[in-house]
């Protein structure tokens, strides 16, 4: 199997989705001539309502490959064809930073004091269930930054090292980082409007032209899907249209995506442009 990814239509469909969203204080006296803005942590449910792209892993073999990326992105496809069933706002939460002994700094500074429990128990029981239990247990008033550790606000936002490959990827699809991030880790949450992602943004329809492998012109690599919602299918095939806009496929392809000569399929470019990795200053 090339692996799993999952789409939650609504991210707190069934218990509100908590996050730590990031706050700035200000602490002001006139008598003092004393004003200082302080960082704070708050904690937040506004990502309930977001659509979230999640559950993904990835056989090994098939690493830098772009089965990674089309695993990653067919998502967003299905999503662009049935945008009915899900949110305007879609949202991706990052596993976060961890240090040599695979712990993480802001668990241990914040977490491990109401739970009396290491990383790694917490991370397996969160894996088997919600982390919203986490956030039933963890203080309700703002957590102030400066009373954190330096490593704990280091790791604030801040991705696993494993996963900064995947998180470019999704800063260059168009989604931003916001000032959410997770109340286990402090890992990043991106989020964007679906309607501003690349594939939405350059996903058109093609009537479907069968030819042989060997008289398809050469092309860039596209994502291509069908339409279908109970077997929806994906693959990545050469972008190669007719001079009437037909997108012609091989055999093969057409078989793997269920489809036959004139019916339409959707496609987008494989490739993303250049990363523009900023902090979305609105609501995000």
């Amino acid at each position: 199997m090339l692996g799993t990814a999952t789409i939650r239509a609504q991210a707190g469909a069934n218990e509100a989705y908590y996050t730590y969203r990031q706050e700035t204080l200000i602490h002001a006296s006139q008598q003092l001539n004393v004003r200082r803005e302080v960082q704070t942590l708050a904690l937040s449910h506004e990502v309930s309502d977001a659509t979230l792209l999640c559950a993904f892993s990835l056989n090994p073999r098939y690493k830098g490959t772009s089965a990674e990326s089309l695993l990653r992105r067919a998502r967003l496809m299905f999503i662009a064809q049935y945008p009915e069933r899900f949110s305007r706002i879609l949202a991706v939460a990052f596993p976060g930073y961890l240090d040599a002994r695979n712990e993480s700094p802001f668990w241990e500074s914040v977490g491990r004091h109401f739970f009396a429990r290491s990383f790694q128990d917490m991370n397996h029981i969160a894996g088997v269930r919600s982390k919203s239990f986490i956030a039933e247990v963890m203080p309700q008033f703002p957590l102030y930054l400066p009373l954190l550790t330096p490593q704990a606000r280091a790791a604030i936002g801040r991705e696993h090292p494993a996963h900064e490959e995947a998180l470019e990827e999704m800063l260059a699809e168009g989604f931003v980082r916001s000032r959410h991030v997770d109340i286990f880790d402090a890992g990043p949450i991106v989020k964007a409007e679906r309607e501003r992602l690349e594939t939405f943004r350059s996903a058109a329809w093609h009537p479907v032209r069968i030819r042989p492998e060997h008289a398809l012109p050469d092309a860039e690599p596209a994502l291509v899907a069908n339409q279908k919602l109970g077997e929806f299918r994906c693959i990545v095939a050469r972008y190669a249209l007719s001079p009437t806009g037909q997108l012609m496929l091989s055999a093969e392809h057409a078989e793997r995506l269920g489809v036959t000569e004139g019916r339409a399929v959707l496609a987008a470019p494989l490739t993303l442009p250049t990363v523009v990795d900023a902090l979305d200053e609105g609501e995000m």
